[in-house]
């Protein structure tokens, strides 16, 4: 449900976000969204389309392209694609977080994010701060799981790591918290995608074009 292009949620409520540039949002992010939702008891999963990704020097496709296809391909009644990182000002996770507390009082938010993104998460803005503001839900990626488990964020928040058969109880956990959690893997990449000439920010590939790994929608995360 959103509310003047906002998403709504209520004090109690857990809320995974889901963060990134989707261009353009694939069939991972559909199985990680799915995953979450289930395996932490989630109330609701909000994609945070980004402005854009300050770590890549190219930039991404316009938003709007990068939402309406989103929208075509992430179809759950508990799941919304927002811009809310583009309303709030902010490019970086830790700002975001901040001000997504703030004006979400009472709120358990979850920071959702594959194995490789966690190997990356020391070269981002303030990682330490990410860590410390809210529990972490870290999912399977295909090739990423053993950088994931010897990255220097997994090796600084070791302590705070909970096995991945207590995922329902990570949004009630004080940061910082985080698990990993194996999944089915999926080798959808928005990086392929691109190579592969089947997203140009306006159109989205059919599932006979990406041999099937996206369900059916009119033409594109």
């Amino acid at each position: 449900m959103m509310r003047q292009g906002w998403p709504v949620a209520r004090a109690g409520m857990r809320v995974g976000l889901l963060g990134g540039s989707f261009d353009p949002a694939h069939e991972g992010h559909v199985l990680l969204t799915r995953q979450a939702l289930r395996r932490l008891r989630l109330d609701r999963v909000w994609w945070l389309v980004s402005p854009g990704n300050p770590l890549k020097q190219a930039g991404p496709a316009p938003m709007a392209a990068r939402l309406a296809a989103a929208r075509r391909l992430m179809r759950h009644p508990r799941v919304e694609i927002t811009d809310v990182e583009a309303r709030l000002g902010s490019r970086y996770t830790a700002r975001s977080l901040a001000l997504l507390q703030s004006r979400y009082p009472g709120v358990r938010f979850v920071w959702l994010m594959g194995a490789d993104n966690l190997a990356s998460l020391h070269e981002w803005r303030n990682w330490e701060g990410i860590m410390g503001r809210v529990p972490v839900a870290v999912f399977a990626r295909p090739g990423s799981g053993l950088r994931a488990r010897r990255a220097k964020a997994a090796q600084r928040f070791a302590a705070a790591r909970l096995p991945g058969r207590d995922a329902p109880v990570l949004a009630g956990r004080s940061p910082p918290a985080w698990a990993y959690i194996a999944m089915p893997l999926c080798d959808a990449s928005s990086t392929r995608l691109r190579a592969r000439g089947l997203w140009q920010g306006s159109d989205v590939p059919s599932p006979e074009e990406t041999g099937g790994a996206m369900p059916p929608v009119s033409a594109k995360s």
